[in-house]
């Protein structure tokens, strides 16, 4: 039985590692990989040890508020009026509840955060030039456009390469997620080499490079956000108030000024959001979705349209609009709160709050840095995107919530034994 532990135990920790490779390349192969990693954490026997106690591993509690956040979302089924759309979220999401038993049985031994960091910091230097490589090959040969049955505006082929990369890589990965797992990557850097600065800096540099060609308004500003974290974490905690308010009127300096130089900033109307639930043809195409979603909200205060409903919601409005243009695209809602909110109401919307909000609280003392820059990361681009709309996120947020699960220390030879419950 040891035997089978061990070898079970190695070959879950291979799977998360080619899981954690996968993660910044196109999303295709991240489901069946983050599946093959569940059922190898079965295999290996997590279920027969005993739940460590709550009280003593406090990163437990937002593996349960994600889970009840998620039993929320499956109650809606009694309210929600299109039952396909509501099966395939809950089927999309059902990752929330799957880590669950995760979060309370644990890691086995095999799980070294180094090894982990390593992985997706290399995978993360490797896909730059592997995109940059094909939307080159795209630029120059479009013919292969339609042999690869890629979907966009692909005559934009015309304007100059970098354009050509920032308008339509979002096809091949969604340059948010893109962005987001590049920024996680250069986390995992700084956590390995911040002593090492020759290593340090090239890998910074090759991995933010994709923010200013992907062309991310977000990105920017997340990145600002996150060196603000990493800096007030930097300081001993007698000095965090002291520079708190200077590091911050750095960091919004930093991403305004960034913002400002920014081609798409230079055209957004800023007077237009306060008419957002106008909704007219001048607006943002997200201000318009915004200013839809917003026109009758006594909809779904109470307790929301029922899991998956809110596109749909959304189509109907488009149509009384005249947005056709929004129906061929099937425009969601591109803000992960108010998405939450038209789904499952204000009940669930606090579920899903105190979800993301125990995250930084409830982490280990040596983890509060990786805890607070993937709170701020997600919690910025639930701003202006669906982050569980696609996969990427999905797995993203499961990869941040196991690594907060690995024990910092070096691995052993042989498998941890069970913990008592206290």
């Amino acid at each position: 039985m040891k035997r089978y532990q061990q070898i079970a135990g190695q070959l879950n920790a291979w799977l998360f590692l080619v899981l954690v490779a996968l993660l910044p390349f196109p999303q295709i192969t991240l489901r069946y990989a983050f599946v093959l990693w569940l059922v190898s954490w079965l295999l290996e026997g997590r279920w027969l040890r005993r739940p460590q106690s709550i009280r003593k591993n406090k990163i437990v509690i937002p593996f349960l508020l994600f889970g009840l956040w998620y039993a929320w979302k499956a109650l809606s089924v009694f309210w929600s009026p299109d039952h396909a759309a509501w099966a395939w979220q809950m089927e999309r999401y059902m990752a929330f509840a799957l880590l669950v038993p995760v979060g309370i049985w644990g890691v086995n031994n095999y799980y070294d955060w180094k090894k982990a960091g390593r992985v997706l910091m290399i995978s993360c230097l490797c896909a730059v030039p592997f995109y940059l490589a094909v939307m080159t090959v795209l630029y120059y040969h479009p013919e292969l456009i339609e042999t690869l049955h890629l979907k966009g505006d692909w005559h934009l082929y015309l304007h100059p390469w970098h354009l050509f990369v920032a308008d339509n890589i979002s096809f091949i990965k969604h340059r948010l997620f893109l962005c987001s797992i590049e920024l996680v990557g250069a986390m995992m850097a700084f956590m390995l080499y911040r002593k090492r600065p020759f290593i340090l800096i090239p890998s910074l540099l090759v991995m933010l490079s994709v923010i200013p060609l992907t062309g991310s308004r977000q990105s920017i500003l997340t990145v600002a956000a996150m060196m603000v974290v990493g800096l007030l974490m930097s300081l001993p905690r007698r000095y965090r108030w002291r520079y708190g308010v200077g590091i911050l009127l750095l960091g919004v300096v930093l991403g305004g000024g960034l913002l400002k130089l920014h081609p798409r900033m230079q055209q957004f109307d800023f007077a237009s959001i306060k008419q957002m639930r106008e909704v007219s043809y001048e607006h943002d195409v997200r201000l318009n979705i915004y200013g839809c979603a917003l026109q009758q909200p006594e909809d779904y205060l109470a307790y929301g349209l029922g899991a998956g409903q809110s596109t749909g919601y959304l189509m109907d409005i488009y149509r009384e609009k005249g947005f056709d243009y929004y129906i061929v695209k099937q425009y969601h809602a591109h803000n992960q709160y108010l998405q939450e909110l038209m789904e499952i109401g204000i009940p669930g919307l606090v579920f899903f709050f105190l979800a993301w909000l125990s995250i930084p609280i409830c982490a280990r003392k040596q983890d509060k840095r990786f805890a607070l820059q993937f709170f701020t990361l997600f919690f910025l681009n639930m701003n202006t995107d669906c982050m569980f709309g696609m996969f990427d996120g999905i797995v993203l947020w499961a990869f941040g919530m196991v690594f907060l699960l690995i024990p910092q220390i070096e691995p052993t030879d042989a498998l941890s034994p069970p913990s008592p419950v206290a």
